[in-house]
């Protein structure tokens, strides 16, 4: 796999095109550094307790800047109180814009290359969570590595690391780097279809074991036609040793670890539409089965939202989630959430 990786990158100095950042925001200005960020204050009410509360999503703060000539650099501070250890650094990279013709590197802690939802900036979702498949399966979120990346005339994008596949400020735990690669291809003006995929290995949670390893495969559809949006993404994920449920996104921790081999799967789909008055309905379907042995354990998620733009920095999101259960039981775990952002 790793002689693949090499070909891989060494395919992608080839294509010409233009750059593209792995970062959610952009520098305001071509030299020097810029101070940007977004914050969330957010209500919660969850039909399980029955209670309201009051938090911070995100409360983030960053330096963006270019250097003279084609390195930039990155960094991300996550500030809630409400993520595990904050405050922490949520990026921190440095980007070489002309490692080859058309292609750039990356190196430091940055998002993992994997799926089409967990690329999509946190200031950018068009729901306030994102789908439990992608918070489930396409972790590490964010980790440390290198990563190789490009475009091709908007036609074909491309994103290929080397990372060490423990996560946020975590060195790594054997010998081993994750591979992890992402290409999208445009066919239509209107049209993205993606795949991604990510190997890699872990010290075992078992003393005297073989290494714990997982596999994921990522699939991805996006139409956007005039103010309509609509996108898809399939992810399948194997894990060998032990496998982690629950934690997952910015700082939510590191989930409960259990010993064993599992294979998961899920999927969502969701649309929506801009009108002239800056507010958008947005409509969220999923479905997660967190062990594909086992019947009767889907978890399906229907989420209603409303949008509401502001202007440019500051938006509002009403989301109502529906949650069902494949054996008919109806459980009282529904929740309805409105999140405030403002983005400077």
């Amino acid at each position: 796999m790793h002689k693949f990786f090499f070909v891989a990158m060494i395919f992608a100095f080839m294509l010409p095109g233009v750059v593209q950042g792995q970062g959610c925001m952009e520098a305001t200005s071509e030299e020097g550094v810029s101070v940007v960020g977004f914050f969330q204050p957010q209500i919660e009410y969850k039909e399980e307790t029955d209670e309201v509360t009051y938090t911070f999503n995100r409360a983030r703060v960053g330096f963006i800047g270019n250097i003279p000539y084609d390195v930039s650099y990155y960094l991300f501070i996550e500030f809630s109180p409400f993520k595990t250890d904050a405050p922490f650094l949520l990026d921190g990279f440095i980007t070489y814009s002309r490692l080859a013709p058309y292609a750039s590197f990356s190196m430091g802690q940055f998002k993992s290359p994997f799926s089409l939802e967990l690329n999509t900036s946190c200031a950018g979702l068009h729901t306030i969570n994102r789908s439990k498949v992608v918070s489930q399966l396409a972790g590490p979120g964010r980790d440390i590595g290198m990563m190789l990346f490009g475009d091709y005339e908007k036609m074909v994008s491309y994103s290929f690391a080397l990372m060490n596949g423990t996560g946020m400020g975590e060195k790594d735990d054997n010998k081993g780097k994750d591979i992890v690669g992402r290409i999208v291809l445009s066919p239509i003006e209107f049209v993205n279809v993606g795949g991604s995929y990510r190997l890699g290995k872990s010290k075992p949670a078992i003393e005297e074991a073989d290494e714990d390893e997982r596999t994921r495969y990522g699939g991805e559809l996006e139409v956007k036609y005039a103010d309509f949006l609509l996108q898809g993404e399939y992810i399948y994920g194997e894990d060998v040793g032990s496998y982690t449920v629950g934690g997952g996104g910015c700082g939510g921790g590191a989930g409960e670890l259990v010993q064993g081999t599992v294979e998961r799967s899920g999927f969502f789909v969701q649309g929506m539409y801009m009108t002239q008055w800056n507010l958008q309905p947005v409509i969220k379907c999923e479905s997660w089965d967190p062990n594909m042995d086992v019947e009767k354990d889907l978890e399906q998620i229907t989420t209603y939202g409303l949008n509401y733009f502001i202007n440019d920095w500051t938006r509002v999101q009403i989301n109502y989630l529906y949650c069902a259960e494949e054996d008919g039981r109806e459980v009282d775990n529904d929740q309805i959430l409105v999140q405030v952002q403002v983005k400077f």
